[in-house]
């Protein structure tokens, strides 16, 4: 990894750090838990009522996705299901109600705080079908062909490596497996450097891929069935997208 790549990385840890931390030191105080600020293009105000109620209100205060994944991929009973870049829980939480008892929502994250604070969050919500791990999302540490559904809400666009991500996705999905990822894609005629005039890299704006830089990643990975779909303007040219794509049952060719 190059050193702009590590220095990334790391600022990218601590923004999610700090994130954690905000919400844990806010808890003690007389007023409960204090939510990371963000405009109405990010956050909790993403997901409908009822799943707001179902969960912790610690892993509403640090949701900050651009996105509600668990919406899009459609779990099934019995599944298993990874979300990616998990920081407070909140989608490994709807994800372990949606797929039952009889599956299992894992939760992955690089950042010290926040999977302490998922870890405080899946307890107060008594789920006991998660699991949470620690690494990075271009390192999976699960075998291959582990699970049948892959999440993440904007996270993917924060990597230094999206190559590897995809690649590690691909190996962790079980045949006929698919990923439902809520991200932020730019438009195929902004170049790096206009993205990164739109808002910074921790900000989710100056990493993002463009529409045919996502759907060539992920072909390149081996994913068919691939649709990116905008749901919502986050930036000028810079859209919330929905991306489903699928793990062929047999390899290609």
């Amino acid at each position: 990894m190059s050193e702009q790549s590590t220095d990334l990385r790391e600022t990218v840890r601590r923004r999610y750090a700090a994130a954690a931390l905000q919400v844990t030191g806010g808890g003690s105080g007389c007023c409960g838990p204090q939510p990371v600020e963000t405009d109405d293009n990010f956050g909790s105000t993403l997901y409908a009522t009822d799943e707001r109620d179902a969960v912790p209100t610690e892993a509403l205060a640090t949701s900050l996705g651009c996105g509600n994944p668990t919406a899009v991929a459609e779990l099934r009973e019995g599944e298993r299901v990874l979300d990616l870049g998990s920081g407070g829980g909140i989608d490994v939480l709807l994800s372990a109600r949606r797929v039952g008892p009889t599956g299992k929502a894992y939760g992955l994250d690089m950042t010290e705080e926040m999977l302490a604070l998922a870890l405080a969050n899946a307890e107060r919500a008594g789920a006991t079908n998660v699991e949470f791990l620690k690494g990075t999302i271009e390192a999976i540490p699960l075998p291959a062909n582990t699970v049948d559904v892959v999440i993440s809400n904007c996270v993917i666009n924060l990597s230094v490596d999206k190559p590897a991500v995809f690649t590690e996705t691909f190996r962790v999905l079980r045949p006929g497996g698919r990923i439902g990822v809520s991200d932020v894609v730019a438009e195929d005629t902004l170049t790096p450097g206009q993205r990164g005039e739109r808002g910074d890299y921790v900000g989710c704006i100056a990493g993002a891929l463009s529409f045919a830089e996502y759907r060539s990643g992920l072909e390149a990975a081996g994913f068919t069935d691939i649709t990116i779909t905008p749901t919502h303007s986050v930036a000028d040219g810079m859209h919330s997208a929905v991306v489903r794509a699928t793990k062929p049952v047999r390899p290609l060719g």
